[in-house]
C-alpha cells in the first residue's frame, strides 16, 4: 500500500512553479529561437513536444511521460514517449490513461459547487449542521468548520489521517465517517482559518455531500461531473488492471532504477487524490474556466471556484498577473502525486490555455521540478508559436 510522504508538497510544488515560470516566460529568449523556428515550418507543436520528453525519458528521468497544450475547445498539441512499465516495451500513448493525484481536488470542489448551486448545500454549511450526527462524536473544535473552509484548507484540519485504510470492511460511506469519526475526537492542533494543506480536509467535504445526498463521492463525480463533461474514462484509483500492462503503470525510484508499482492510496482518499482519465477527458474539465458555456455549472460558481482565500482557492493555487504576467490574468496551479505518479497543471484564462505534464513515475525531490521544467518549455513554446502566428 502506497504511503502518503507529505501533505504540503501539492502547494510547495505549486509555490515553485509560479516563481519559475514568471522568470522564464517573460520574453522568448534567443535559444528558444533557435530551438523553435526550426519547428514552425518542419513540424508542429506537437512535434515539439515529443523531442522535450523523448529526451526527459532518454536521459533515465522517467519511464513514460505525456504533455499537451489544451485550448477551450480542442487538445491542441499532444504527445508522449516512454514505456508503460518499466522493463517492457509496451509503449506510453496519448490515448493512455493518467493518475491525477491531487489535481483531482479541483474536480472534487467542482461537483460540490454543482451541490451548492442547487441550494443543497452552502459554502458557509457548518460539518455538524451537514452531519448532525457527528455533535457528540466529535470535538467541539470541529464543529463550526464549514465547507468552504474546508475546500481551501483553512478548517484547521491535520494534512492525513492516522490509517486511511481503517475500516476498510465497511461501505465507502461509513468507512468514511468512521475514519472522521475517530480523527476528529481530540482537540485540533491546527488554527481554523489559517492555511494547512490537508487531504482529510477533502475527504471531510465529500463526507458532507454523501450524508445529504445519499450518495457516495464516486457516484457523485460520475454523475454530476463525468458524464455530464462526456468524460468516458475517468474512473477511481490506478488505471488498467493488475498483472497486465493495458495502462500505465506507476514507478518508484529504488536504487537507481525505475521499480513499477500498481498500488494507489487507499479508496477513502478518493475525494483528494484519487481519479484517472485521459488527457483528452481532463482537457474538458480543465476547459470549465476556459468556457464560457458548460453543461454543469453557472459561471458564477466557477468564478467562486477560482476566488482565493490567500493564495488558494477550491482546488488551485492562485497566481495573480503580477506574479504571472505572462498569462495575461490569473494562473491557476497545480500538481498531484500518488507517490508513483506525478502531474502538473497550469491554466491561464486569459490565453485560452492549459498546459499539463504527467509522468507514470515518482522520484522524490526530483520529478517535481522536472514536471515543471517541461511545463516551462511548453509555456514558452506556445508563446513563441503565438508570436510567430502574429
Amino acid at each position: 500500500m502506497i504511503i502518503i510522504k507529505t501533505g504540503l508538497l501539492s502547494v510547495l510544488i505549486m509555490a515553485l512553479t509560479t516563481g519559475c515560470l514568471q522568470a522564464e516566460t517573460k520574453v522568448i529568449r534567443n535559444d528558444d529561437q533557435d530551438v523553435y523556428s526550426r519547428t514552425t515550418l518542419e513540424s508542429t507543436k506537437s512535434d515539439s513536444i515529443q523531442h522535450i520528453l523523448t529526451e526527459v525519458v532518454n536521459d533515465g528521468k522517467a519511464p513514460g511521460m505525456i504533455a499537451a497544450i489544451i485550448s477551450s475547445d480542442s487538445v491542441l498539441a499532444i504527445a508522449s514517449a516512454g514505456v508503460r512499465k518499466a522493463g517492457s516495451d509496451v509503449k506510453f500513448t496519448t490515448n493512455d490513461l493518467v493518475h491525477l493525484g491531487s489535481c483531482t481536488k479541483a474536480m472534487t470542489a467542482t461537483m460540490l459547487a454543482t451541490l451548492v448551486a442547487e441550494g443543497k448545500m452552502s459554502w458557509k454549511m457548518k460539518l455538524i449542521d451537514a452531519i448532525p450526527s457527528l455533535k457528540h462524536e466529535i470535538h467541539p473544535d470541529f464543529h463550526k468548520i464549514t465547507l468552504w473552509q474546508l475546500l481551501t484548507h483553512r478548517a484547521g484540519i491535520q494534512k492525513n489521517v492516522k490509517n486511511w485504510a481503517a475500516h476498510s470492511n465497511k461501505e465507502i460511506k461509513a468507512r468514511r465517517l468512521m475514519i472522521l469519526q475517530d480523527n476528529l475526537k481530540k482537540p485540533s492542533g491546527y488554527t481554523r482559518g489559517e492555511f494547512n494543506y490537508s487531504n482529510f480536509g477533502y475527504m471531510i467535504a465529500a463526507c458532507m455531500a454523501e450524508n445529504i445526498t445519499g450518495q457516495s463521492w464516486e457516484n457523485l463525480m460520475i454523475q454530476r461531473v463525468f458524464e455530464p463533461l462526456e468524460m468516458t474514462t475517468a474512473g477511481f484509483g490506478a488505471p488498467g488492471s493488475d498483472k497486465l500492462i493495458d495502462q500505465p503503470w506507476g514507478h518508484e525510484k529504488s536504487w537507481n532504477k525505475w521499480k513499477p508499482s500498481y498500488e494507489d492510496t487507499p479508496a477513502a482518499l478518493g475525494p483528494a487524490g484519487r481519479i484517472h482519465c485521459s488527457i483528452e477527458d481532463w482537457a474538458k474539465f480543465l476547459a470549465l474556466q476556459l468556457n464560457n458555456e458548460n453543461p454543469i455549472l453557472e459561471k458564477k460558481y466557477l468564478d467562486k471556484l477560482i476566488e482565493p482565500t490567500g493564495f488558494y482557492a477550491a482546488g488551485w493555487g492562485v497566481a495573480n498577473e503580477t506574479d504571472q504576467p505572462w498569462a495575461k490574468g490569473i494562473a491557476l496551479l497545480h500538481s498531484g502525486s500518488n507517490a508513483v505518479w506525478y502531474c502538473s497543471v497550469t491554466v491561464a484564462p486569459g490565453l485560452n490555455r492549459a498546459y499539463l505534464v504527467v509522468t507514470n513515475s515518482r522520484d522524490f525531490g526530483v520529478t517535481g521540478e522536472l514536471c515543471n521544467e517541461v511545463l516551462r518549455e511548453l509555456v514558452r513554446m506556445d508563446l513563441y508559436f503565438v508570436q510567430s502566428d502574429s
